[in-house]
């Protein structure tokens, strides 16, 4: 089976190099197949996953029970250091264990030194617990011929459970009472100081192991290494990895820097086990690395990145500026020699960076002869001529080789926009205006229009800045002509109007006018536009989003839709709770004393009629209705015109939303005595609105009667408190939602307090006692 290739439809192979769907089923049928047979899979496998834990455990496996001892050990010299796993290293000491069972007190030796060696890698991993039991296991089973030997068995199994106990594992509590039993069976006396000793020890890595915990949970330990996609459970392990490692950085146990980095070291290598195609978390690691003294523990982790993602400048840049940087020019100078390659895929990044690095390293004439010979290379670009020049200007001093580097570039690259932008500015640097303009209509005679537009731009704005009043009008002319001469409104854009007034006069952020006179300009331009042509009003142009060009000087709205609506956003207001609903908000002329509520409601609700003088009438009717913290809530909301809203999906929303139960209280005042202060607070608010659900306009329509069995149920589901309003049913018509509010009603009434009922409709289900 081709693990590279994943068939679609049946008939579609699709190239996925790193199919972890693929590569499971490889591993099981590996399984099945004689070892002779499967090595090749397990090869296959193990070369697109190196870090494989899982994989590198089968494999190991199937060599053991063939009883290949050779091939099992060269097996885990090529893995064990580099998959920190503690299944994967158990699976070691078995083999260890194996070999040496035979062997006598050699064998013995030879197998305590397994264990230490495996230890001193993965002993730090929170599921290390089973590895220190078999160790302390071992260690008690060993033979013991005299008193000395005893002793010193007994003093090797202390070390180890003075070591187990203060490492934040799984089994720590267990550990600890394994050494309690264990100094009280040797001596009472002597284990009362031993134990109150490392008490305070054990406390601390227990708290630790309750920390860390939480952290590891959140990994999936399962996954395999594949190049980052993108997707949202990669993202949620990275995330998870990193509050893992900032977690041991922080040293939360308060041990000595040597152990705690080390735990780090632990912790680095465990993530890149899973994150071994992520560039960042390599480069953390030597950073890491660098910044604590360990240089060349940093260059061990760069060139282990470089095997992982051979592709990576970045990790090739910041490899070489880590050798720089310590004074290693030779072994930097190669890093950048591997980045240019054979010349053919050289970039012109790379160009540049090396002929940069010649400067600062070799002087002045290396960088130049780089620059001889690159400027042959076809994947040299304007970047690199700019570069140079650049650099030889500003950092030789030698405007004479900067102008000379720029016009040899200008008869390759006279096509580029960017590239003549970019001499003009070093013109200017030079304050040669006639060279300048002369550069301007070289490049502009060859120039299509289309590529041609931030060219006319600066020039336009060079003449501004530096020509007379002449040569300025002239070139935005003919700058109009150029741009705008062959379009259909070419003729209104010829003519001059107060916009190029207002571009001429500006500068930097300083303009000759206020933003309502460029909001004006530029609503006129657009209506001069489409004079001839009938536009909807609601297409017109609103609003000082409307002119964002301007900001640039140049004007151009011919290409803006008709159909397009722009908000006015100088009539939205930023909602804040804390402030004054009658100064936060547009005042209402519809009803006196109620601020602004009137206008949005009458703005937002479709079914509220308003024509002629009857309609403030109906609309007070309606708001006397409405409960007053609801009224409140309602003028705190920006006035705004735009789309109505669907007011049962709101109302859906609201209903299934967690928001805090909080007791509606009692309205003590008239429902049209609205208060003027600040506005209620959120709890308030919170039970008005679950007291006195609003139904829409569209949704009154007569349903039958077949649900007037379930009100006691209601009342009952109403009236309990503890019932959150997420686990409530969603009322699905109107029907239901008003047996609720009579519900209500007949439950306030007896406590003489008042229940609006259906404010929208206009039926008062309340009564006062």
């Amino acid at each position: 089976m081709d693990m590279d290739k994943t068939t679609v439809n049946d008939d579609k192979p699709t190239v996925d190099k790193y199919n972890v769907e693929a590569a499971e089923i490889l591993a099981n049928e590996a399984q099945r197949l004689p070892i002779a047979e499967a090595i090749p899979i397990y090869e296959q496998l193990l070369t697109l996953f190196p870090t494989a834990g899982k994989y590198w455990k089968q494999y190991v496996e199937a060599q053991m029970a063939a009883n290949n001892d050779d091939a099992t050990k060269q097996i885990f010299s090529r893995c064990l250091l580099n998959c920190l796993q503690v299944p994967l290293w158990r699976c070691y000491i078995r083999f260890i264990r194996k070999v040496n069972d035979k062997k006598g007190v050699e064998g013995q030796e030879e197998t305590r030194k397994a264990f230490d060696f495996m230890l001193s890698y993965v002993g730090s991993d929170i599921a290390s617990g089973p590895v220190w039991m078999e160790y302390i296991s071992f260690l008690k089973s060993l033979p013991a011929l005299n008193t000395q030997e005893q002793s010193q068995r007994m003093t090797a199994v202390r070390k180890v459970y003075q070591k187990a106990i203060i490492t934040p594992t799984h089994h720590i509590e267990q550990l600890w009472r394994d050494y309690e039993n264990f100094e009280n069976s040797v001596n009472r006396q002597l284990a009362k100081g031993l134990v109150s000793e490392y008490q305070p020890k054990y406390t601390s890595a227990r708290a630790v192991y309750r920390e860390r915990k939480k952290y590891v949970d959140e990994i999936d330990w399962n996954l395999l290494a594949v190049p980052p996609t993108g997707s949202y459970k990669e993202e949620l392990q990275w995330m998870a990895w990193k509050r893992l490692l900032a977690f041991e950085k922080g040293n939360p146990q308060r041990i000595d820097s040597a152990s705690s980095n080390k735990r780090i070291i632990f912790t680095y290598e465990q993530c890149l086990m899973y994150l071994y195609h992520y560039p960042d978390i390599w480069y953390d690691y030597a950073i890491w690395h660098a910044k604590g003294g360990s240089v060349d523990a940093a260059i061990k982790v760069f060139q282990r990145a470089l095997k992982a993602l051979p592709d990576s400048e970045m990790l090739r840049y910041a490899y070489a500026e880590l050798e720089e940087s310590r004074g290693a020019i030779q072994p930097a100078k190669k890093i950048y020699e591997s980045l240019l390659g054979d010349g053919d895929s050289t970039t012109a990044l790379a160009h540049i960076q090396f002929i940069r690095f010649l400067r600062r390293t070799e002087g002045v004439e290396a960088a130049r002869k780089y620059f001889l010979d690159a400027r042959k290379s076809p994947s040299c670009t304007y970047h690199v001529y700019v570069a140079y020049a650049k650099m030889a200007f500003c950092l030789d001093k030698d405007p004479k080789i900067a102008h000379n580097v720029f016009e040899a570039g200008l008869k390759r690259f006279m096509h580029e926009p960017v590239y003549i932008l970019e001499y003009a500015d070093f013109l200017t640097r030079l304050n040669d205006d006639q060279n300048i303009r002369a550069l301007f209509e070289r490049a502009l005679s060859t120039l299509p229009a289309e590529e041609s537009v931030e060219v006319w731009k600066i020039f336009s704005q060079f003449e501004q800045t530096y020509g007379d009043l002449a040569s300025m009008l002239k070139v935005e002319q003919r700058k109009k002509e150029a741009l705008y001469g062959t379009i259909e409104e070419g003729a209104s854009v010829l003519e001059g109007s107060l916009q190029d007034v207002v571009s001429r006069y500006s500068f930097m952020d300083l303009w000759p006018c206020s933003s309502r006179d460029l909001d004006h300009l530029a609503q006129q331009e657009w209506l001069a536009k489409n004079i001839n042509k009938k536009v909807d009003k609601s297409a017109l142009p609103n609003g000082p989003g409307f002119v964002d060009g301007v900001s640039s000087g140049l004007i151009s709205n011919s290409n803006v839709s008709g159909k397009v609506v722009y908000p006015d956003t100088s009539k939205m207001v930023v909602y804040d709770p804390r402030q004054n609903p009658e100064t936060a908000m547009v005042p209402s002329t519809t009803t006196p004393g109620l601020p602004v509520s009137s206008s949005t409601l009458s703005n937002s609700n479709q079914f509220v009629a308003v024509s002629g003088g009857g309609s403030t009438n109906a609309f007070d009717e309606i708001l006397k209705a409405t409960p007053p913290a609801l009224v409140a809530f309602l003028s705190n909301l920006p006035a705004i015109e735009g789309p109505t809203p669907n007011v049962d999906i709101v109302l859906s929303i609201c209903l299934q939303s967690d928001l805090s139960m909080g007791q509606s209280g009692k309205l003590g005042t008239p429902p049209t005595q609205l208060p003027a202060g600040p506005a209620p607070s959120t709890s308030e608010l919170s039970a008005s609105s679950k007291s006195h659900p609003i139904p829409s306009a569209s949704s009154f329509k007569p349903t039958s009667n077949r649900h007037y069995g379930k009100r006691k149920e209601v009342d009952r589901r109403e009236d309990d408190d503890t019932v959150t309003v997420q686990s409530q049913p969603l009322p699905r018509d109107v029907f239901r939602i008003r047996q609720i509010q009579k519900a209500r009603a007949s439950s306030t009434s007896q406590t003489g307090s008042a229940s609006y009922g259906s404010a929208l409709s206009g039926d008062l289900s309340g009564s006062t006692g």
